[in-house]
């Protein structure tokens, strides 16, 4: 008897001929097609929703209070600004990397040591990361002061013209990090 089934099974159900190419005047448009398919496929998405809620009507559940599925602040947090890198060992290299960092994250400013936006000119940055400690400050812009007129001449004067004379920060904080590299060389 499973012999039977099986072959029962195994006979073709569809039709053997092939269906004859519709003529040339029975050729539906691509915009036809598509909503044809389209309708098709909506039938389709109605049976199926109504389908599942044949299936799931018996399934008791509470309603969802959104409370206890947020958890999450109603305003996000700023987000924290990134930590400086500590490259390097020496604390004038280090205190050096810090006012490019300061530079590179709060901005660069010419003709005032702080903006009201919070941007920084050289000596302004390395100011605000001695913390006060101006033999550490006098050291960090010895150092810097060096690097610069070993890379544009002898005739520069002071950090803050250097600074000054430049139209964006891009040259004065590449010249914090050389600076910074320099220290360290140094063992300063």
């Amino acid at each position: 008897m499973a012999a039977s089934l099986h072959t029962a099974r195994a006979a073709p159900t569809g039709p053997t001929t092939p269906t004859p190419a519709p003529a040339d005047g029975d050729r539906l448009s691509l915009d036809a097609r598509l909503a044809a398919v389209e309708a098709a496929m909506t039938v389709k998405l109605d049976e199926a929703a109504v389908a599942h809620e044949v299936r799931t009507a018996h399934i008791d559940t509470a309603p969802l209070d959104l409370a206890d599925v947020i958890t999450a602040p109603l305003t996000p947090a700023p987000p924290a600004p990134p930590a400086p890198p500590q490259t390097y060992t020496t604390p004038v290299a280090t205190l050096l990397e810090r006012a490019h960092h300061r530079m590179e994250t709060g901005g660069w400013c010419a003709g005032a040591l702080a903006d009201e936006d919070g941007a920084h000119c050289m000596l302004g940055a390395i100011r605000k990361e001695a913390g006060g400690d101006r033999g550490l400050e006098a050291d960090a812009v010895s150092v810097v002061l060096d690097a610069i007129r070993r890379r544009f001449g002898g005739d520069v004067d002071s950090v803050p013209s250097f600074n000054d004379a430049h139209g964006t920060g891009r040259i004065p904080m590449r010249m914090l990090g050389e600076a910074a590299s320099m220290a360290d060389a140094r063992g300063l």
